[in-house]
């Protein structure tokens, strides 16, 4: 089933994931497109939409808590020597068009509009591909272009003094069980190991699912990983880490994270052969 505000990727036939291109959502949680529920190829959801605990987690995306002082996550804004502030500083990200649209992929065009105007406009492509019988990859890529006639910054609240919070860029809101989620890497176990590293993949491992997220190109491995287990269950891969990131005018960033979506619980070797299987070179 397609249409303007939504479609359903398939793998082999198998729907895995919705994708909600106009979703209606208050101004205060950033309204923006999402994947949502996404599932392992045996059915198990592995996203979260608008959870009580951060009504602005949106499934799988784009999210960033502050271009040029606009917050396109949601929520409260982190504000220096102040911390989480309630401002009416939200943006929204708005469908354009469909370039291309398959059961296993689409290519979006998107507005990323503020105050009123147009600061960036987004070119999002997203395929979904068969790994095994028990796993998938969901392959995620976005261009962002500074479609002012100023340079743009793009910043977090680690950039805005809140240590440790360097979120904001692909998003994935995972789901919640009685019991966090293991995370490990290919060296590393635990999320305190994990988050703010630059490995070449950090996997959640809960009951009955694995996700594996690997940066797919050299430019995006070089973001830190942002990981949570303990009080919510959820990967990023942070554009601003330390510094602010600038987006002169007319200029793009790019990034593309692949995420294997497997049924069971993998071990470092099986999350590793999977991540070279659907990471090509």
């Amino acid at each position: 089933m397609m249409n303007n505000e939504s479609l359903v990727l398939r793998v082999a036939g198998r729907p895995v994931g919705r994708y909600t291109a106009r979703p209606e959502l208050a101004p205060t949680l950033s309204p923006r497109p999402y994947l949502h529920p996404v599932t392992t190829l045996a059915g198990t959801a592995v996203t979260e939409l608008s959870p009580a605990d951060h009504l602005h987690h949106l499934g799988v995306g784009v999210a960033v808590p502050d271009v040029e002082g606009h917050n396109f996550w949601g929520g409260r804004t982190f504000v220096r020597d102040q911390g989480p502030t309630e401002l009416d500083n939200h943006g929204s990200q708005r469908h354009t068009t469909f370039q291309l649209r398959d059961p296993d992929g689409f290519v979006e065009e998107l507005r990323w509009v503020a105050a009123g105007a147009e600061l960036l406009r987004e070119r999002r492509t997203v395929a979904a591909t068969e790994l095994t019988d028990t796993a998938w990859a969901l392959d995620f890529t976005f261009s962002l272009t500074n479609t002012t006639s100023a340079s743009l910054s793009i910043g977090s609240p680690a950039t805005n003094g809140r240590p440790g919070a360097a979120y904001g860029g692909f998003f994935w809101r995972a789901r919640k069980e009685a019991e966090p989620p293991a995370v490990f890497t290919a060296d590393t176990e635990g999320e305190d190991a994990a988050h703010g590293t630059r490995a070449g993949w950090v996997a959640l491992a809960g009951d009955g699912w694995t996700l594996v997220f690997a940066g797919a190109t050299d430019r995006t491995r070089r973001d830190p990983w942002f990981v949570r287990s303990t009080e919510y269950p959820g990967v990023g891969s942070s554009l601003a880490h330390e510094e602010r990131l600038p987006v002169p005018a007319g200029e793009t960033v790019v990034r593309r994270v692949v995420t294997v979506v497997a049924d069971g619980r993998l071990d470092r070797a099986e999350a590793a052969a999977l991540v070279r299987k659907a990471v090509s070179p």
